[in-house]
């Protein structure tokens, strides 16, 4: 079964320019000798944790695990390269059901000009498991020929927080085929002075929490501002459970859009110039006084308990 996956994935996967030797061999050969700062991330997703694969096309899951990746080099505003793709497959329908991972993720990968070099194969009597390492090209920054990816450390004290999108129900579908901001964040680290950034991937107040403590600094929220969508106020009238939007916003994670630090005055030509096509927001200011706060119309400042996705274990 795993020779005749190799085979199918050989004939399906599309030549790239940067791959010399793709899935076959021991190891994949790429051309890369223009990069000069290489960015690599990885996520590992499962069944029963990232997704149910009972009540989901694995199509869609394929895509999930891609775009996830894709999402952590939009972080950093990094041109995506080449991928690398092991899976753990059940021993009962495996093959089927990697044909249809890669169904799902190839389209993806072409949209980006990614090159899949190859990967590993297992199977096991666990649940489906899923890791992707995406390698990335930095890229050169505003008013800089040098590159220059964005990092979580770089917000400053008077700098302002910055969203793309809309925050919070993402369980209804969204998680599940969202747009990585990778044009989006490539387009506004060279056209304006980003300070820091992250994906909000576990949530919006607990990743803003991960810029606050890389950076040394705090960060009062203005929840009026935070774009909350529509699936979120869906949600929280399906769930009916006494929480609000507004909560889901801050908290439910898998958004994977952009959060980032900006001073004042870029702030204001990036919100003037609306230069990417989605939805902008300035959401608050990064402040000296380490920690998060949060403030509105009816309340003054007040400390913000970051909430959001966390994998606990011992």
């Amino acid at each position: 079964m795993e020779f005749e996956l190799i085979e199918h994935l050989r004939r399906r996967i599309p030549s790239h320019s940067r791959l010399l030797l793709g899935p076959g061999d021991d190891a994949a050969v790429l051309q890369m000798a223009d990069i000069d700062q290489c960015v690599m991330t990885v996520d590992l997703l499962t069944d029963q944790v990232d997704f149910e694969l009972e009540k989901v096309d694995p199509r869609r899951v394929g895509r999930k695990a891609l775009a996830v990746n894709l999402s952590d080099l939009a972080a950093m505003a990094a041109e995506p390269v080449a991928a690398v793709i092991s899976l753990a497959l059940p021993r009962v329908g495996g093959l089927e059901l990697a044909v249809k991972i890669y169904e799902g993720l190839l389209p993806l990968a072409e949209q980006y000009d990614l090159a899949v070099a190859g990967g590993d194969t297992n199977s096991w009597d666990g649940p489906l498991a899923l890791s992707i390492t995406l390698i990335g090209k930095a890229l050169s920054g505003h008013n800089t020929e040098q590159p220059r990816p964005l990092r979580r450390d770089g917000a400053q004290p008077g700098d302002r927080i910055i969203l793309t999108g809309s925050f919070g129900g993402s369980i209804l579908g969204h998680h599940f085929d969202f747009t990585p901001r990778i044009r989006e964040a490539i387009i506004l680290n060279q056209k304006y002075n980003l300070h820091a950034g992250i994906d909000a991937s576990d949530g919006l107040s607990i990743d803003l929490s991960h810029i606050v403590k890389e950076s040394g600094c705090g960060a009062i929220l203005d929840l009026d501002a935070v774009p909350v969508s529509k699936d979120a106020q869906r949600l929280a009238a399906q769930l009916d459970d006494g929480s609000t939007s507004l909560e889901h916003a801050l908290s439910d994670g898998e958004d994977f859009e952009l959060i980032l630090a900006v001073s004042p005055k870029e702030a204001q030509r990036m919100l003037t110039d609306r230069p990417v096509g989605v939805l902008l927001t300035d959401v608050g200011l990064f402040v000296e006084e380490p920690g998060l706060w949060q403030t509105d119309s009816q309340h003054g400042k007040r400390k913000l308990i970051p909430r959001g996705w966390e994998h606990k274990f011992d």
